[in-house]
C-alpha cells in the first residue's frame, strides 16, 4: 500500500519563489521613511531576580507583547540577568 505522506517543500524551493529579493523588501508598506521615530517609554521600579532572588531597582525600556501586555525589561545590576516586570494592559 503506498505512503500517504505529503511532500514537504524543500527550502531550495520556498527561496526559488522569492527570488533574490531580501525579506524587508518584499512589502511594499514597508518604507523606512514613511515611519515616524517613536521615543521609547521607560519605566524605574522593583524589578525580582529570580538568579539573585531579591528586588532590584532597575530602569527599562517598556515594551508590548502580542496581547497587548505592557512589559518593562530591564538587566539586574548585580548579576546581569533580563528581568521582566508586568505593567498591565495597554
Amino acid at each position: 500500500m503506498p505512503s500517504r505522506r505529503r511532500p514537504t517543500a524543500t527550502l531550495a524551493a520556498t527561496t526559488a519563489t522569492r527570488g533574490s529579493v531580501p525579506p524587508d523588501r518584499l512589502d511594499d508598506n514597508n518604507n523606512n521613511k514613511d515611519k515616524e521615530a517613536v521615543m521609547a517609554e521607560t519605566w524605574s521600579g522593583e524589578f525580582y531576580c529570580v538568579k539573585c532572588k531579591a528586588k532590584r531597582e532597575a530602569s527599562g525600556e517598556v515594551r508590548v507583547n502580542d496581547k497587548g501586555t505592557r512589559m518593562a525589561k530591564a538587566s539586574c545590576p548585580e548579576c546581569g540577568t533580563n528581568l521582566n516586570r508586568i505593567l498591565g494592559k495597554a
